[in-house]
């Protein structure tokens, strides 16, 4: 007797992986040097130049396999959308084109802009509330874990 296994269904998968986790977190200030100073003196934060890098390592071998950016931003230092968000979530995703064209399809409020540089590539999409998203697909060769191999679940 031969048990036939039924495929995956992509469109679970795809759900199940969407996002792996958080690429950082944009505070918005009238004075990003005044807020970082406060982070830093009040929350120990490693702030340099309104910026901390929080990396992961590995358990087993210590080397970085991926990080979450923090930093202070003044209003005009990147666009924040069409509503006035004092924030700004980038969540790391693991196929960025997909992702994009699954939103499209699903009706969000996709931006045409695309971000390309050596930090990875940059999508956007903005919430019913206004606030605007910022999906990363880090570069491959950064970190030696690729996300697609560590999805959300």
């Amino acid at each position: 007797m031969t048990i036939r296994r039924r495929p995956a269904n992509p469109r679970r998968r795809a759900r199940r992986t969407r996002v792996t986790g958080i690429g950082g977190v944009f505070l918005r200030s009238r004075d990003p040097v005044r807020l970082a100073k406060w982070y830093r003196r009040h929350l120990g934060l490693d702030v340099r130049s309104q910026v901390v890098t929080f990396e992961w390592l590995s358990p087993s071998k210590g080397h970085p396999v991926g990080a979450t950016l923090w930093a202070a931003l003044s209003e005009s230092d990147r666009p924040w959308g069409w509503g006035k968000p004092s924030a700004m979530v980038n969540y790391r995703v693991a196929n960025l084109d997909r992702l994009l064209a699954d939103l499209t399809r699903e009706g969000c409020d996709v931006e045409v802009t695309r971000d390309e540089s050596s930090y990875g590539r940059f999508g956007f999409v903005t919430d019913p509330e206004g606030n605007r998203i910022e999906l990363w697909e880090p570069p491959r060769t950064r970190y030696r874990s690729p996300d697609r191999h560590v999805p959300m679940r």
